[in-house]
C-alpha cells in the first residue's frame, strides 16, 4: 500500500527545490546575439514544405537511405536535419516547416546510425501534435522513437518506477478535479457558481505548473500582475482544502503527474540515471509554450549532456495564462553558449498578402519577444488581398460570414478548408446559427474527439467484425474492393450516398461516418491492394495518434484551440477593442499576448483572410464598439461600399467595407424589455423580451405541454430537441401565449420557415388544444435557431 507521507515527502522536496531555485537565480541576461545561425535574408525559390497534416499510412514507402531522408529540405531546415551534435534551437516561424524540419532531424540520425532510436525522445504539448511526430517519423521509416506529451512520458516513467521509489502501486489518477475543488470549497465553506468553479481550477492548475504553493499564491499574483478569479485569500484555501483532499483518497492530477517525476528524479540518483541511460537525444516541440514544472523535468532528463534540440517562436506564445513561458527558448543561448541558432522564415503556408499583414501585426508590438521576431518570407504565389469588414451588428456579420463562406463553397473550396475563428468559445452559437440558415456544414473544435463518437465506435466494431469474418459477413455479398466494401458495413448504421437535408445530431452522424468513407477512397487510392483488415489497422494507428480524418464541415474555433491548424480561407470574426483585446487585458504583457493571439489567427490562413467586426452586439444597440485597436495601421482606404460589397465583393487592397444596415426582418429588430422598457442586448433576454430580473408571466402549464410537443417533434426528425426549438424559445412562447401566426411570429426565434413548420401546432397548444398528428416529412427538416 501506498505510504501517503512518503509520496508528500517526495511533493515537497519538489516543490522546495523550486521555491530555492527561484529566490537564488540571479536575472538571466538577454541572449547575445547567435553567432552560429543559420538564417535566409532574401525570398529564394524553396522546396514544396508544405505543412499541413499527413495522411498517415497512405503514402509510398520511405525513403531507401538516409540521405533520402534530407530530400526536398530547404537549406535551413537541412541545417537542423543534419545539426545532430550538442545544442540546437530552432526558431520557426508559423508555416516554416518546423514539424517536417525536426521529423526529417530525428529520422536522419537514426537513419544514418547517429542517433539510436531507442534513445531519442520527442516530446510536445498536445495528443495531436504528439500523434503527428508520431504520423511523420512512421513515414521517414523511423517508426520506433518515443513522440509523446510531457504528461505521457511522466506518467509512463512514473508508473514504472513508482514501486520502487515509493513502494506499492501509484495512485488512482484524477481525471477532472473540478468535482474536488467544488467539494473543496465546500469544505472551505465557499459558494462558487460555474463558472467560478472553472476559473478558480484554472488558477490551481497555474500555480502548481509554476510551481506555486497556496501560501505563497498571494505574493506569485503580486509579483505576476495575474488577476484572480476570486479573492486570493480564498482561492488559496481552496487550494488548500484541494490538496487536503486529494491525499486524503489517495489520487494525484495531471499536475502531480509531473510534480511527482521531478521529486523522485531529484530524491532518487539512480532513477535518474537510468532515465539518462534511457535516453540520449531529447527534442522540444514548440518550446515557447514550456511551464517552469516542464521545464525542471527536462532539465532533469537531459541532466548535464547537451544533447538537445527544442523548437519554437516567441511569436506564438498565447498560453501564459496556463504558465507557459517564451523565457527558456529565449534564454537558451544563456544556458547553453556554444548551442547552434537555426531560423526558419521561409514560409511554405500562406500567400505574400497573408503573410504582409502578419509581419504588419508584429511590427507593431514591443516587450522581449518582439525583439526576436521572424520576418518570415512566404514561398507561394500571390493572392487575394485579405479583407476587412465592418458590420452594424453582430447577427449582420455573422449572416455575412455564412454568406461568404457558402460563395467559397460554391467556387471550389472544400468546407473542411475553411475556418470562422472568434476570441471566446461563447461566440459561437451566433455562427453556428448563420451556418445552419445558409445550410453550411460545420464542425465544433475542441468537441468531443472523433475516435471517441459512438457512431465511430460503432463503425470500427463493424468494421473489425466483418474484417474478421471475411467472405462470412452477408453485408459483404458484391462488394468487391475495399471502398465498397466499406460503404455496405457503414451503410446501415446511417452512412449514405447523399447526406441527409437536415442538421443537428443526423448530420453530424453522418459526417462522421463519411469521414471514415474518404479515407477509405485515399487508403485505396495509395494502397490498392489494401483489404478491409488493412483499413481497420489504419483506424487503430489512427486512434492511438489521435490523428482524426477530416470531418467535411467548415471548422468554428476560439483563436486558442487553432494554434497547429491551417485552412485554405481563415474567417477572423468579432475583432472588437474588448473582445481582442480582451476586456481583462490590462498589462502591457497580457496585451502583448492578445496581439500574439491574432497574429495566430492570421497565420492559420493559406490563401483566403477575412477579417471583420461589428460595432453594436444587437439590431439596433447603440453603434459604441471600435475595431481591435491591433488593426491600427494596417488598413489603408477605408471608402464606404455597399451591402451587395461587403457580402461578396472585393475592396481595394487592404481596403475596409462597411456593410450597410440591412432591412430589419424577424428576430433582428430593435428589442426591448415588456415590463421596464430596458433596450435587450442578452441573447437569452431578447428570445424572452424580458429582462432576466423582470417578473415572469409563464403559464406553467402550456410550457409543460410545449416541452413534450418538442421531445415528440425531436424524435421524430432524429434531431437534438433545441433543433426544434430553444428552452428560452419556449419560454417566451409560454410568456406570451399567441394567438396569432403574427404574435407568434414577434417572438425572437420563430422565423418563417419555423412558423411555416411548427406555427400550426404552437398555437394550437396555445389555444388549449392538441396538435394534428402530421410527423414531419422529408422535407421539413427543422433549422436551428
Amino acid at each position: 500500500m501506498t505510504n501517503p507521507s512518503r509520496l508528500w515527502t517526495i511533493v515537497t522536496v519538489a516543490r522546495r527545490y523550486w521555491q530555492h531555485v527561484r529566490v537564488t537565480a540571479a536575472p538571466q541576461p538577454t541572449p547575445p546575439t547567435p553567432s552560429t545561425t543559420a538564417s535566409v535574408s532574401t525570398a529564394a525559390p524553396g522546396p514544396a514544405a508544405h505543412t499541413a497534416p499527413s495522411s498517415y499510412g497512405l503514402l509510398p514507402a520511405p525513403p531507401e537511405s538516409a540521405d533520402g531522408v534530407l530530400e526536398g529540405l530547404d537549406p535551413e531546415q537541412r541545417e537542423v536535419a543534419t545539426t545532430l551534435s550538442g545544442p540546437v534551437c530552432v526558431l520557426a516561424g508559423a508555416g516554416t516547416g518546423k514539424t517536417r524540419a525536426v521529423t526529417h532531424r530525428i529520422a536522419y540520425g537514426v537513419r544514418a546510425g547517429i542517433l539510436p532510436a531507442a534513445g531519442v525522445l520527442a516530446v510536445t504539448f498536445t495528443n495531436r501534435a504528439a500523434g503527428e511526430l508520431r504520423g511523420r517519423l512512421r513515414e521517414l521509416g523511423a517508426s520506433s522513437v518515443q513522440a509523446r506529451t510531457f504528461h505521457s512520458a511522466a506518467l509512463r516513467q512514473l508508473r514504472y518506477f513508482w514501486p520502487r521509489a515509493i513502494g506499492g502501486e501509484l495512485p488512482r489518477l484524477l481525471e477532472r478535479k473540478a468535482g474536488l475543488v467544488h467539494e473543496a470549497a465546500k469544505r472551505s465553506r465557499l459558494r462558487l457558481e460555474r463558472s467560478d468553479l472553472r476559473d478558480v481550477t484554472s488558477e490551481i492548475e497555474w500555480a502548481k505548473v509554476t510551481r506555486t504553493v497556496p501560501e505563497d499564491y498571494a505574493a506569485a499574483l503580486a509579483k505576476t500582475g495575474r488577476t484572480p478569479p476570486r479573492d486570493p485569500a480564498e482561492v488559496a484555501q481552496v487550494f488548500t482544502a484541494y490538496e487536503q483532499l486529494k491525499r486524503e483518497r489517495g489520487t494525484i492530477d495531471f499536475e502531480d503527474v509531473l510534480l511527482l517525476t521531478v521529486g523522485i528524479l531529484q530524491d532518487r540518483q539512480d532513477i535518474a540515471a537510468q532515465v539518462r541511460g534511457q535516453y540520449q537525444h531529447f527534442v522540444v516541440d514548440e518550446y515557447q509554450d514550456v511551464s517552469p514544472l516542464q521545464q525542471r523535468l527536462l532539465e532533469l532528463w537531459v541532466g548535464d549532456r547537451e544533447s538537445l534540440c527544442v523548437v519554437g517562436d516567441a511569436s506564438q506564445t498565447i498560453y501564459s495564462f496556463t504558465g507557459a513561458t517564451a523565457d527558456y527558448l529565449l534564454d537558451f543561448r544563456v544556458r547553453y553558449p556554444q548551442s547552434t541558432v537555426v531560423k526558419l522564415v521561409r514560409d511554405y503556408r500562406s500567400t505574400p498578402q497573408v503573410v504582409r499583414l502578419a509581419n504588419g501585426l508584429l511590427a507593431h508590438a514591443s516587450g522581449r519577444a518582439s525583439r526576436h521576431r521572424l520576418e518570415l518570407i512566404s514561398q507561394r504565389e500571390r493572392g487575394p488581398e485579405p479583407v476587412f469588414t465592418e458590420y452594424p451588428d453582430e447577427p449582420s456579420e455573422a449572416d455575412a460570414t455564412a454568406k461568404r463562406v457558402r460563395e467559397l463553397m460554391n467556387s471550389g473550396v472544400r468546407a473542411a478548408e475553411i475556418a470562422v475563428l472568434y476570441r471566446t468559445n461563447g461566440q459561437s452559437e451566433l455562427y453556428e446559427q448563420a451556418m445552419a440558415d445558409a445550410r453550411v456544414p460545420y464542425q465544433l473544435r475542441g468537441a468531443e474527439r472523433f475516435f471517441e463518437r459512438p457512431e465511430v465506435r460503432e463503425a470500427e466494431t463493424k468494421l473489425r467484425g466483418a474484417a474478421k469474418a471475411g467472405g462470412n459477413d452477408s453485408l459483404l455479398d458484391g462488394a468487391e474492393d475495399l471502398v465498397s466494401q466499406v460503404r455496405a458495413v457503414l451503410g446501415p448504421v446511417g452512412w449514405a450516398p447523399r447526406a441527409p437535408a437536415s442538421s443537428g445530431a443526423a448530420r453530424d452522424r453522418w459526417e462522421s461516418l463519411a469521414a471514415l468513407v474518404r479515407l477509405a477512397e485515399e487508403l485505396a487510392q495509395g494502397q490498392p491492394r489494401a483489404a478491409l483488415g488493412d483499413f481497420v489497422a489504419e483506424l487503430q494507428a489512427r486512434a492511438a495518434m489521435q490523428h482524426a480524418p477530416r470531418v467535411e464541415g467548415v471548422t468554428l474555433a476560439s483563436l486558442h484551440s487553432a494554434k497547429g491548424l491551417e485552412w485554405d480561407a481563415v474567417f477572423l470574426v468579432g475583432l472588437t477593442d474588448g473582445m481582442l483585446p480582451i476586456t481583462y487585458a490590462k498589462t502591457p504583457e497580457q496585451l502583448e499576448e492578445e496581439r500574439r493571439l491574432l497574429y495566430v489567427g492570421v497565420t492559420r490562413a493559406r490563401r483566403h483572410l477575412a477579417l471583420s467586426w461589428a460595432l453594436a452586439r444587437s439590431p439596433g444597440g447603440r453603434a459604441g464598439r471600435s475595431p481591435s485597436r491591433f488593426l491600427d495601421g494596417l488598413r489603408s482606404g477605408g471608402s464606404s461600399v455597399g451591402a451587395s460589397s461587403a457580402a461578396g465583393g472585393r475592396p481595394s487592397a487592404g481596403g475596409v467595407e462597411r456593410a450597410e444596415r440591412p432591412r430589419a426582418r424577424a428576430g433582428r429588430t430593435t428589442a426591448r424589455c415588456r415590463v421596464c422598457g430596458r433596450t435587450l442586448t442578452d441573447a437569452g433576454e431578447i428570445k424572452l423580451l424580458r429582462c432576466e430580473d423582470c417578473p415572469s408571466d409563464l403559464d406553467e402549464q402550456l410550457y409543460d405541454r410545449l416541452w413534450v410537443w418538442r421531445s415528440r417533434q425531436a424524435t421524430l426528425l432524429r434531431q437534438p430537441p433545441y433543433c426544434v426549438f430553444t428552452d428560452k424559445t419556449l419560454m417566451a412562447i409560454a410568456e406570451a401565449t399567441p394567438d396569432t401566426a403574427a404574435e407568434l411570429s414577434r417572438i425572437p426565434g420563430v422565423r418563417a420557415r419555423k412558423l411555416q413548420q411548427y406555427g400550426a401546432d404552437v398555437l394550437a397548444l396555445c389555444a388549449g388544444e392538441e396538435p394534428q398528428e402530421d410527423p414531419a416529412g422529408p422535407g421539413d427538416e427543422p433549422a436551428p435557431e
